[in-house]
């Protein structure tokens, strides 16, 4: 029998780059998928819930995968990391008159970047949280390619993805799209860094509103949001003075009430 790679469990005390290590380590044993068929069909569309429910089906099967199936499977195995932030990159080359695409998981812990991924090519993968910008992550990615005789045309940076496996929003995959035949190196590094900086922001203000979902199951169960809604709805007309109490209306109760129970 073919040994199945284990996935890997962490202890609360272990720390973060050791985790990206354990989890490239497991990533690179379920080994690049040369067969020409994909295994698993990932539609970038999906809400991020639907590709983290793909994602537990990849540890089950164990199966060979590619550089997109990498980067769903990184997110997956890292939700858990909520220090670490998570975005995609994805590369548009040239070589021998043909155009190639590749995508990594880019990671950001304490301030450093790095990646992780699957490829025909060691350079091309797992990079160590060790890169002090963005740019210099991007300029070592290019650099990899050069020496597989690659040119590189194009960057696709994503924003950071969610840690809540439950949510149903999307992956931003293409943020940024800088085409290098239109930059200068150095507008190509202000765009890297313009990028990094976004991110950073939107961190600081958090990832936004949550789910809808949710939204509604909170409305639906607190009942003091909904006996308090029907109050907030008086026009300013039947507004008291402060100390001035409304009379009770018995008539009015019963109404109110259906109002609740159709909310």
């Amino acid at each position: 029998q073919i040994p199945i790679p284990s996935v890997p469990v962490f202890q609360p005390s272990t720390p973060i780059p050791e985790r990206l290590e354990a989890v490239q380590r497991y990533i690179r044993e379920l080994q690049y998928n040369h067969t020409g068929t994909q295994f698993f069909e990932i539609k970038k569309s999906r809400p991020l819930t639907g590709l983290m429910d793909l994602a537990k089906e990849m540890t089950k099967e164990a199966l060979p995968i590619k550089c997109l199936e990498a980067v769903i499977l990184g997110i997956y195995l890292t939700n858990n990391m909520t220090t670490l932030d998570r975005f995609p990159i994805s590369f548009k080359t040239h070589f021998s008159g043909n155009y190639f695409r590749h995508i990594v998981l880019g990671v950001n812990f304490g301030g450093r970047y790095g990646a992780l991924g699957i490829s025909r090519r060691e350079e091309l993968m797992y990079k160590a949280p060790v890169f002090r910008t963005l740019s210099e992550l991007i300029f070592d990615f290019e650099e990899a390619y050069r020496r597989c005789w690659h040119t590189l045309k194009k960057v696709k940076l994503g924003h950071c993805v969610s840690h809540d496996p439950h949510s149903v929003e999307q992956i931003e995959w293409k943020r940024s799209i800088l085409d290098l035949d239109k930059l200068t190196r150095e507008d190509f590094r202000k765009e890297l860094e313009r990028h990094a900086r976004d991110m950073r922001l939107k961190i600081g203000k958090g990832t936004g509103p949550p789910s809808p979902t949710k939204d509604r199951k909170k409305d639906v169960s607190s009942p003091q949001r909904g006996q308090a809604s029907p109050h907030r709805r008086n026009s300013r007309g039947d507004r008291r003075p402060s100390g001035e109490k409304k009379p009770a209306d018995s008539k009015a109760m019963p109404d109110l009430n259906g109002y609740q129970i159709r909310v």
